[in-house]
């Protein structure tokens, strides 16, 4: 029998869904950055300020893609510190909520930043 199984398969379920988390956030961030095309569809050609729309769209889809990257890369740190920990005969303390919280805020802005930025996109079609 493998010691500490149980802790060591919770850390790769924890990972695995960090790294999910971080592919969905890439993908999403791709979706974005090509929302124009989405919004020029949908508005059947009408005229939109694509300066500002599609520089505002390209580099939050970018800024989505980099952030999924970096996830991964903490994920990746995270998972073999906690691996390394539960492996360890003495005990140590828990620190790891900070990530958590910049992703949680990040996506609050991100949330933010879409419904002002489809909402001002949907009153300037006039």
């Amino acid at each position: 029998m493998i010691p500490h199984f149980s802790d060591l398969s919770a850390n790769e379920r924890t990972y695995l869904a960090w790294i999910r988390t971080a592919v969905s956030l890439m993908g999403f961030g791709f979706l974005i950055e090509r929302f124009d095309v989405f919004l020029v569809y949908t508005t059947r050609g009408a005229v939109l300020d694509s300066g500002l729309h599609l520089r505002a769209s390209e580099w939050l889809g970018l800024g989505m893609i980099l952030l999924g990257a970096v996830l991964i890369l903490l994920a990746t740190r995270s998972f073999y510190r906690n691996a390394r920990l539960i492996r360890a005969e003495t005990e140590s303390a828990y620190h790891g909520a900070a990530v958590e919280r910049v992703l949680t805020a990040l996506l609050v802005a991100l949330a933010l930043f879409l419904v002002a930025y489809v909402g001002y996109q949907l009153t300037n079609l006039h």
